[in-house]
């Protein structure tokens, strides 16, 4: 991703998703319920998330109103894109299973993962290889 999100950013991004628009004073009261960050560090972050892209500010009266100027899911799905992409392809189906296991997950969410599988499983190849080395030109399994 471009304009990667930190770990400090997720919190008040977050917040921002699930409200749609939030004051100020709004985000950095949900923001001190999970950490012990100032106003100023909280701040800090919604003008380095707004720089990036992620949300926009405007006046509504004297106050600050953020809302997502990104959608979420894109987003999300951007992030775990760009990791799994760092990671060997070989191993990737291994971590996705590993997800799959530790996270909570709806029935709506499983089925659709069961459908996507079905779907795939007649196309896959056996076995995916390994793209470590590939850049070098050299066919390496790890």
């Amino acid at each position: 991703m471009k304009n990667e999100v930190s770990a400090a950013e997720w919190i008040p991004l977050r917040i921002i998703w699930t409200l749609q628009r939030a004051y100020t004073n709004t985000i950095i009261s949900y923001t001190q319920a999970r950490t012990n960050w100032s106003e100023s560090t909280i701040k800090t972050l919604l003008r380095r998330l707004e720089q990036k892209g992620f949300v926009i500010s405007h006046h509504d009266g004297r106050k600050l109103v953020y809302v997502p100027a990104k959608d979420e899911q894109a987003t999300m799905t951007a992030v775990a894109q760009q990791q799994l992409s760092n990671m060997c392809q070989k191993n990737r189906g291994q971590v996705i299973l590993q997800l799959i296991k530790d996270n909570k997950l709806s029935q709506t969410d499983l089925l659709a993962i069961q459908a996507e599988v079905k779907q795939k499983l007649p196309a896959a190849p056996e076995q995916v290889p390994c793209d470590c080395l590939k850049e070098r030109g050299i066919d390496h399994e790890c």
